[in-house]
């Protein structure tokens, strides 16, 4: 009986603690604004930061093909703009 008492209770804590950690990661954090954290999503994206640090050919091949889609990206806008604007 006891046993079931604490099984509830762990778990009624771990879903506690959970929706702590959910909330914080949601929520604004005091000295920083959305475009930081966008900021710093982008840059971690960029430099390849979710791939496997051991295997470099990952991480630069990640980071060769993001960048070469970013210009083609800045180029397709260029020339879209200047075609029909």
């Amino acid at each position: 009986m006891t046993g079931d008492r604490h099984d509830r209770e762990d778990a009624r804590r771990e879903k506690a603690l959970k929706d702590l950690e959910d909330a914080a990661a949601g929520s604004e954090v005091f000295g920083t604004s959305a475009f930081v954290r966008q900021a710093e999503k982008a840059r971690a994206h960029f430099s390849g930061a979710d791939a496997e640090t051991d295997d470099w050919t990952e991480v630069w091949g990640r980071r060769i093909g993001r960048g070469l889609s970013l210009i083609a990206f800045f180029g397709l806008l260029i020339y879209l703009s200047v075609t029909y604007l």
